[in-house]
């Protein structure tokens, strides 16, 4: 007999979209969620970002990624557990104020990201990127969403950050 904690929590992460499309199945049998993005995004997409022929289809902000991610977080919530959000898109500038509105809480990213991810969560305004995130998830094009994100973090003024890049 080897024992065993019987209260180790458990989860699982949402990856794919048939993970986020039963989220509220999911999460009566977890304590969590992590929702994996890199995958998340290829798999709803349909692109390999390793093959440069369609690479540049390649968007966490595409509306679609975006319902999927609301979906599995309004399931977390429903369900009373823990969620996070790990991935490149955790570590994008121009996705933070969109995660933060969908109610994310909890990103993992790329650890040079860390400084610059604070700053943006703490100059943002929670019913603001709320509001943002709720257009967000109406828009047609990824376009469309980066544009909303862009005008948030030139509103809470990190257009000159000189960690934050082009945009």
């Amino acid at each position: 007999d080897v024992p065993f904690d019987p209260k180790i929590p458990v989860g699982v992460m949402i990856e794919v979209p048939a993970a986020a499309v039963i989220a509220d199945v999911l999460a009566r049998e977890c304590d969590f969620f992590s929702i994996g993005t890199n995958d998340l995004t290829q798999y709803t997409l349909a692109v390999d970002r390793g093959n440069e022929r369609v690479a540049h289809l390649y968007d966490p902000l595409h509306p679609a990624v975006l319902a999927l991610i609301d979906r599995s977080v309004r399931a977390a919530r429903r369900a009373g557990i823990g969620i996070s959000l790990c991935g490149e898109m955790a570590s994008n500038p121009l996705a933070v104020p969109i995660l933060v509105g969908l109610g994310l809480e909890e990103l993992s990213g790329v650890a040079s990201a860390v400084p610059l991810v604070k700053e943006i969560v703490r100059a943002l305004d929670s019913a603001v990127a709320a509001s943002d995130a709720r257009r967000a998830l109406e828009c047609a094009t990824v376009a469309e969403v980066r544009a909303i994100c862009a005008a948030r973090l030139v509103a809470v003024g990190l257009l000159d950050h000189p960690d934050l890049g082009e945009f």
